[in-house]
């Protein structure tokens, strides 16, 4: 097995020289160039299974010119040296028990010519490092580490031995620790965070002193006291004197201490004092770095503030970009001045963020939007108490440069514009006490002018239009006689609308021109259209607005109204008589119709029929009683936003023919265009956020304009459109050789049309604000501003997306106030400073993933295109250049993995993993589950089908967990032929909750209520049928549910309930049976905390669930008990293979893990009732033998016959529980536990044996998805190339025997990691004369390896622990092997590869070569060579 993809913490994070950023995650140690964009360079796998921690570079001026870092290896064969201007960085990995030394070379006039190279073993301590540091004085390679036992080791990279090692007196337990050294071990200071809250201080080289021996203990010099919590993080900044602790009580506190470390071991002042302690976290604090005047701290609530620690403790800044988990690495590039300073984070969801904070910026002391309690009053001056607030223009772009209008309850409007406030228009007096106001900037026709429109309309219906600019050449209009209620402009292409919704549900329409007249000034054009009629309600008025405009449709109008409704209009009545009556209207009709139109022109009230127009479809109250906010369009879809706390994204379709007819029989026949409003999902802002307003897109879901892509270099832009332009050539070559080319191209067009986009949601939560990203779950943006009921506007307000700032301005106890200084520009406005960051790599989930499904794979694109991903962005390069032959190989390129995962963080990704690049994209995150997630199922469309077919998946997903709640979604996933990337609509379908079930019941007085704690803790489909699909849940409450789950009547139904297993149901699993005449059956099968499973037949009651009575059907009873383990049953997976037609009936393979760390493989064999007793229970073992009774008491006539075969059992399959586990085919089950192992078992007739085991960089392992890949060719692995390279490819080092004082320790790996299938053994070093080269590290296998390949079996190899209790190989195992060499060369060519996706604080995915499948463990593990440090005997003087 090889890692093929990993998304896990970042836990280590490191700048070089502010051209590199060095990070860590897991055992991978990867480099991005950041100029000219950042970006991933290359990855590579250090530490084994140790999770890397830190990462020191080398002063390059320490490095010995023209020989490598470790001295007496190899030179390099580059001849490379030490300059001014290195070209390679050596670096010190450090984390868990192990170090290591690696080289990254580069060019620095090139940045992308980036590789690694090992420049030594693994290096394994006995204690945990916390700390390392290259000593710099000194020619040699010495490193100091400090260890979590208050210990420092002295280190030699050349010998891998420990010089010196010294303990302080206070032998305490530390959190953290830092290594402040100078030329010498003498002169070495150590600060420790110790488990007692405590920061001590001490000198692991005794400060010079010649009597001190490193036997005895060093005293502690210093000590400081304040934190309550145990110290996670400590930082020095030599040139104040100052000391900086991060703790888990929350607070980071700035200690004045002095000059520390240098010559001498200096330690500071006598008496440090505590200068200051900074509160701003809402959770621990995890890091700490202090730079010159400012300080950053990153903790658990996924912020990283930017103190101003010279000013006050001031938070001036803060970053998020980090999901739920926190912020795990910080790193501070090492600005100085006014230069720019890179801040990188790293998140517990594996997300990775960059920052880019200017100099000048930094020394404003500006408090930052999510922090903020500064408001600007724009003292506003005039007559009246101002009502109204709108931005009118936004000048440049520049918030500085922006014009605010504000009317008055005298009916007076005001600008503010560079800071001063003039009176624009005054209105008569039936303007005053009350109006309503909007604007908007439009281009005057024929001209490249624009012009800012305003609108005001008042009590008695009269609405006022007029220019800014010269209000003189207003026109009043009228809407109606009574109230207007709200104003809405809409332009539409080159026309503009206005919408004012007046009494009595009208809502009256013009569309007005703005031109310059023969005297070069402003004239207002306004043409009536007719008016809109909403349905009657008590709360009768427009409040939002939206112009469709489609080919096929014609113009439509989606709006939204106080009472909470959806509402779809149609311009004209073109559209409705093509589809009903088929024909074109002819010309008298269209003469008719434009003389109507110009009767109205001429303001003459003659019309031709009626002119209102009604609504074509409604949907009622959708959006709750008090309101729909806005409604707004994006790529096909529509989002609006209510007062109920949710969005819903919804989209204008056909309506269904069934439908259609039903109204055409009856009274109404109003939607003749057969049309309607159908809501795909609905997403909730956070907790208490009911108050929403608006919908933007976030900015980069628009499509970046050439013009932009210049600020990236030149070169980038011409990269980029000669990709663009290549794929577009291959692309128009493939249209031209079919004849349906055009029809292909707008089906791609129509798929790009119907992506829904990821947005923010700005809305009203208490007394702020607030812009929310529902992704991300964090706040973006937060104004104090009061609350809700007050007039506002946020800038930039023209785009309708969210760039990542913005500024507010808003009405409050009679004045008008901004989020920001008008005259100052948003400090954050740069595009790598926005509050977003630049993300290099996107989060997944924050907290621990519980369950993952693979709903299957798509094909993107075409054969000749090759995708490279690097990081969140994707290259696409064409493939002219090879033949035939390489493009048959790269046919798998395109292909990309989709699967859905849950977490404890209540969400559901959608992701896809492209397993040749490593790249994993989030398509879409879900957020309607209240509690954890903690089963997923779906029901998937067939894949099978031509090539083209593989283009789109459709799956039905379920998903349940706490709360006893269960959410259904359709999952649409297609190919975005803009972006060249897979992309997913979610449908809404149902949702269902046990205890609303209940209350809907009549006589529930009668009934006990269900425990709310409740959680449903697996799931799985039964059956599939046409119109419905069944579903069994295993409930915590003991009950085993089967739920009716209904597309097409969007409803979920309880159908029954069963307490068989009296205790919690932890696992549930299915498998469908057919027989040779076609028939169906349906098994299912359940676990409970009792170690037992249950087998039960549902053929039966999956017919009588298809009917509709109203009485519950009767709850099955098992026909088949098999006692499997001693305690829980965790995981089962079922696979059933047919029999002969000789022996008839099937085999089923039922695969269980539970809490006794057992893994248990039952084989029951299933006789169909036309089968009869044939074949019985032969080969029954003798623990099966006492279920005979109870299964026979069980079984009806007429049904299956269903007995167990054979159980085989691993007591000891991993050294914790089993969390989860899959049957990768009937005879491999794949297994993985809390012990970070992923084991791969193969099951015979003689028991079960152990294949291989890998260590996973995945911890806290609970969800396993496994299938099958395509057959790779012979040597097609060759030229993949993923992020994950392995060492072995990528090492340069070369020992020579007898290495000086490298003193060899071969062990196997299972001995070295603690496994349970091999005891420790060690062996002599015969390597002598040999050439160790690097292995893979992924394996958790040896680090060297012999290069002769001659490996022994594993000494302390356990026999199979089964209840036939064979010994040595099976007879099926010695058959496998044999066919296996006899066709060795007919299966040279084509292998089958499976893969294996393991979840839980990350993703890995792994890939299972067939090799490893038919190898045994004693043919594949080799002896392993792993340097441990051990401390020299003979006393070494360091000076």
């Amino acid at each position: 097995m090889e890692t093929a993809a990993l998304v896990a913490p970042v836990t280590a994070l490191e700048f070089l020289r502010d051209a590199f950023l060095l990070t860590g995650e897991g055992p991978v140690l990867t480099v991005y160039s950041l100029k000219p964009r950042p970006k991933a360079s290359a990855s590579l796998s250090v530490l084994q299974h140790y999770r890397i921690h830190g990462i020191r570079p080398r002063n390059p001026a320490a490095v010995p010119a023209q020989s490598s870092a470790t001295g007496d290896y190899e030179e390099n064969k580059d001849g490379l040296s030490s300059t001014s201007e290195p070209n390679f960085y050596d670096l010190a990995v450090f984390g868990g028990k192990a170090v290591r030394l690696v080289r990254l070379h580069t060019d620095l006039k090139n940045g992308q010519h980036l590789c690694w190279e090992i420049l030594g073993p693994l290096m394994e301590l006995q204690d945990w490092a916390l700390d390392v540091r290259w000593l710099s004085g000194v020619r040699q390679s010495l490193l100091c580490v400090a260890v979590a036992h208050n210990s420092a080791l002295l280190l030699d990279v050349i010998t891998g031995n420990a010089l010196v090692q010294r303990s302080c007196l206070e032998g305490c337990l530390l959190y953290s620790a830092l290594l402040l050294v100078h030329e010498s071990w003498t002169d070495t200071v150590l600060v420790g965070g110790t488990v007692f809250n405590q920061l001590v201080l001490w000198k692991p080289g005794g400060g010079g002193d010649k009597s001190s021996d490193s036997e005895q203990k060093a005293p502690v010099e210093r000590r400081l006291l304040g934190h309550s919590g145990v110290i996670f993080s400590i930082s020095y900044l030599q040139e104040k004197g100052l000391l900086a602790s991060a703790s888990d009580d929350r607070s980071i506190r700035v200690w004045g201490v002095g000059a520390l470390g240098g010559p001498g071991g200096k330690c500071g002042d006598l008496n440090p004092a505590c200068l200051m302690v900074l509160y701003g976290h809402q959770a621990r604090v995890f890091s700490v770095r202090l730079s010159s005047g400012k300080a950053f701290s990153a903790g658990e609530d996924g912020c990283c503030l930017v103190w101003d620690w010279a000013g006050g403790g001031k938070v001036v800044r803060t970053l998020k970009g980090h999901r739920a988990g926190g912020v795990r690495a910080l790193a501070v590039s090492e600005g100085t001045g006014d230069e720019e300073r890179w801040v990188a984070t790293g998140g517990a969801d594996g997300g990775l963020r960059l920052w880019m904070l200017e100099g000048n910026e930094e020394r404003k002391e500006r408090i930052e939007e999510a922090v903020t309690e500064k408001l600007t009053d724009l003292k506003f001056p005039g007559q009246g108490l101002p009502k109204e607030v709108c931005i009118a223009g936004e000048g440049d772009g520049s918030w500085s440069q922006s014009k605010f209008m504000v009317c008055t309850d005298q009916g007076i409007v005001y600008q503010y514009s560079n800071g001063q406030w003039e009176m624009v228009w005054q209105g008569s007096p039936e303007f005053h006490s009350y109006c309503v106001m909007e604007t908007i900037t439009v281009n005057v026709k024929d001209s490249t002018v624009k012009v800012h429109l305003c609108a005001v309309g008042n009590l008695t219906g009269s609405i006022q239009v007029f220019p800014i600019s010269h209000p003189q050449c207003g026109i009043l209009l009228t809407g109606g006689l009574g109230k207007i209620h709200s104003l809405i402009w809409q332009e539409v292409k080159e026309s503009l609308y206005l919408l004012a919704s007046g009494t009595d549900g009208l809502v009256h329409r013009w569309c007005i021109d703005v031109k310059l007249d023969e005297n070069c000034s402003l004239a207002l054009i306004v043409n009536p259209r007719p008016p809109f009629l909403l349905p009657p309600c008590a709360k009768r008025w427009l409040t939002a607005a939206v112009c469709l405009h489609s080919a096929s449709w014609e113009l439509l109008w989606v709006c939204g109204d106080r009472r909470g409704s959806l509402l779809l209009f149609q311009e004209a009545g073109k559209q409705e008589q093509k589809i009903l009556d088929g024909i074109r209207m002819d010309e008298g009709l269209l003469t008719g119709r434009k003389q109507g139109v110009e009767a109205e022109e001429n303001g003459s009230r003659k019309k031709v029929g009626d002119p209102t127009l009604h609504a074509l479809s409604c949907l009622f109250g959708v959006h709750g009683k008090q309101g729909v906010t806005s409604v707004c369009e994006y790529q096909g879809l529509l989002y609006s936003s209510g007062r109920d706390g949710c969005v819903r994204v919804f989209r204008v379709c056909p309506t269904p023919l069934e439908k259609l007819e039903e109204k055409s029989n009856g009274k109404s026949v109003e939607n003749k265009g057969g049309l309607q409003l159908e809501v795909l999902r609905v997403q909730r802002a956070c907790k208490g956020m009911e108050w929403l307003e608006r919908v933007l897109i976030l900015e980069h879901e628009i499509p970046v304009e050439e013009e932009e892509e210049a600020e990236f270099g030149q070169e980038c832009e011409n990269h980029f459109r000669t990709k663009k332009l290549n794929l577009a050539e291959k692309m128009e070559a493939a249209e031209e050789e079919k004849e349906e080319g055009s029809l292909r191209r707008e089906e791609k067009k129509m798929e790009n049309e119907g992506r829904e986009a990821r947005f923010v949601i700005l809305g009203f939560h208490a007394v702020h604000f607030v812009v929310w990203d529902p992704v991300k779950q964090e706040r973006l943006l937060a104004v104090p501003c009061g609350g809700g009921h007050r007039s506002w506007s946020l800038w930039p307000s023209n785009k309708g997306a969210w760039p990542g700032y913005g500024a507010l301005v808003f009405i409050k106890q009679g004045a008008v106030l901004a989020s920001q200084p008008p005259r100052e520009d948003p400090s954050w406005v740069g595009k790598a400073g926005r509050s977003g960051g630049w993300g290099l790599r996107e989060g997944i989930h924050g907290r621990g993933i519980s369950c993952v499904y693979r709903l299957g794979r798509i094909r993107g694109i075409m054969n000749d295109i090759q995708i490279k991903s690097t990081g969140n962005e994707t290259e696409i390069k064409g493939r002219d250049g090879f033949n035939d032959e390489a493009r048959e190989v790269d046919r798998d390129e395109g292909h990309w993995e989709i699967v859905v995962t849950g977490g404890e963080d209540t969400s559901l990704s959608i992701l896809a993993v492209h397993p040749n690049s490593g790249s994993i994209r989030v398509l879409s995150v879900i957020t309607d589950h209240i509690s954890s997630v903690r089963t997923v199922t779906a029901v998937t469309g067939p894949e099978g089908g031509s090539e083209n077919q593989t283009q789109s998946l459709s799956a039905l997903l379920v998903s349940a967990g706490g709360r006893a709640q269960m959410q259904c979604y359709r999952l649409l996933i297609g190919w975005d032929w803009r972006r060249l990337a897979p992309s997913c609509q979610v449908i809404q379908v149902a949702s269902h909750r046990l205890d609303a079930q209940w209350e809907r019941r009549r006589n529930r007085h009668k009934t006990v209520k269900m425990d709310p704690e409740t959680r449903y803790m697996s799931a799985v489909m039964v059956d599939e049928r046409t119109d419905f699909s069944l579903l069994a849940l295993a409930c915590s409450d003991g009950a085993l549910r089967m739920f009716s789950v209904s597309e097409v009547k969007r409803e979920i139904n309880l159908l029954w309930e069963t307490f068989y297993h009296q205790r919690c149901v932890l696992s549930v699993a299915a498998c469908s049976l057919e027989d040779g005449k076609g028939n169906r059956y349906n098994l299912m099968f359940s676990a409970a905390t009792d170690g037992k499973i249950a087998v039960w037949d549902l053929t039966e009651a999956s017919s009588l669930s298809s009917g509709t009575s109203s009485s519950a059907p009767t709850p099955p009873t098992p026909c088949l008990d098999i006692p499997a383990h001693q305690s829980g049953v965790n995981a089962l997976a079922v696979k059933a293979e047919k029999l002969g037609q000789q022996e008839g009936g099937c085999l089923v393979t039922i695969a269980s893990g539970g809490d006794d760390g057992q893994l248990t493989v039952s084989k029951i064999r299933v006789q169909y009732p036309e089968d009869g007793n044939t074949g019985g229970s032969r080969g029954l073992s003798q623990i099966s033998e006492p279920l005979t009774s109870l299964q026979t008491q069980f079984q009806l006539p007429n049904q299956l016959h269903v007995h167990l075969h054979s159980q085989s059992h691993i007591p000891l399959a991993h050294a914790a529980p089993l969390t989860a586990l899959k049957l990768l085919s009937p005879d491999l089950v794949v297994s993985t536990s809390s012990d970070q192992r992923v084991s791969l078992w193969r099951v015979g007739t003689a028991g079960i044996s152990h294949i291989g085991a890998l260590c996973s960089h995945v911890a806290d392992a609970a969800g396993l998805a496994v299938w099958e890949g395509r057959p790779i060719e012979e040597g097609e692995d060759k030229k993949r190339k993923t992020r994950f390279e392995s060492e072995q490819e990528t090492a340069i080092w070369r020992g020579k025997g007898n290495q000086r004082g490298l003193q060899m320790t071969c062990e196997t790996a299972e001995g070295e990691t603690g496994g349970r299938f091999n005891k420790d053994k060690e062996t002599a070093d015969g390597t002598e004369g040999r050439e160790p080269v690097e292995a893979l590290s992924e394996t958790g296998g040896p680090v060297c390896k012999i290069s002769d390949g001659k490996g022994g079996e594993t000494a302390g190899e356990r026999g199979n622990q089964t209840d036939t209790d064979s010994e040595g190989k099976t007879e099926s195992e010695g058959n496998m092997e044999t066919g296996f060499k006899a066709s060795c060369d007919s299966t040279k060519k084509r292998e089958k590869t499976g893969w294996v996706l393991v979840c839980g604080q990350g993703i890995q995915l792994l890939r299972v070569r067939n090799a490893e499948l038919w190898t045994t463990r004693g043919e594949r593990d080799k002896e392993k060579v792993n340097h441990r440090v051990t401390l020299q005997e003979k006393s070494t003087e360091v000076e």
